[in-house]
């Protein structure tokens, strides 16, 4: 039986949900390159970061905080990933401003060059006109495909050239909705 892979996305339509921004250190000062997150390469954090509630409202299990769309989940959603996916991702814990509760930063640790081109409705790759350091990569991808034959054993991985998507295959994602999951949505690719 084929594999199947999913794009974990912020449900955006949870009624009364809340809003995070960017992750601050514990100071209020800004993080540098919050964008690193969604890299897909491991990444060293030597501190402690919090993560402030733009918008207040029902708690997520799975946010995508700030202009830099990072990962922040509760512990049920980082208990799945520490289980299924302890080499794809790395959890480091970060205080969510107003609440108790332990939550975690989810930075996926793999990254993988398998967007199929051709099956996906449509790509665009960047150009010198775009950004000079970025040539080659992805401008836009609509109706994400990926090539599952380019996978290997990673369950939880980003994509080469297009930083937005938090790929997560099949199993990951019916531990996710087994466990109730509140703000994920899966899409299939």
């Amino acid at each position: 039986m084929e594999r199947r892979f999913f794009d974990l996305n912020s449900d955006e339509y949870v009624k009364g949900r809340w809003y995070l921004g960017d992750p601050t250190h514990l100071d209020g000062g800004e993080v540098e390159d919050v964008w690193r997150f969604s890299d897909g390469v491991p990444v060293e954090l030597s501190e402690r970061l919090r993560v402030p509630v733009r918008t207040p409202g029902t708690a997520l299990d799975i946010e995508f905080a700030g202009v830099g769309l990072v990962p922040i989940v509760s512990a049920r959603v980082a208990s799945v990933f520490r289980e299924l996916a302890p080499h794809d991702v790395q959890l480091f814990p970060v205080e969510v401003e107003g609440t108790s509760e332990t939550w975690f930063l989810l930075n996926v640790a793999r990254q993988l060059r398998c967007i199929d081109d051709e099956a996906s409705e449509e790509v665009q790759l960047r150009t010198a006109e775009d950004y000079e350091d970025r040539i080659g990569e992805y401008g836009s991808v609509i109706g994400l495909r990926i090539d599952k034959s380019k996978v290997g054993a990673e369950k939880v991985f980003r994509l080469w050239g297009w930083r937005v998507p938090l790929i997560v295959d099949e199993e990951v994602k019916d531990a996710l909705e087994a466990n109730g999951i509140l703000g994920g949505r899966f899409d299939e690719v």
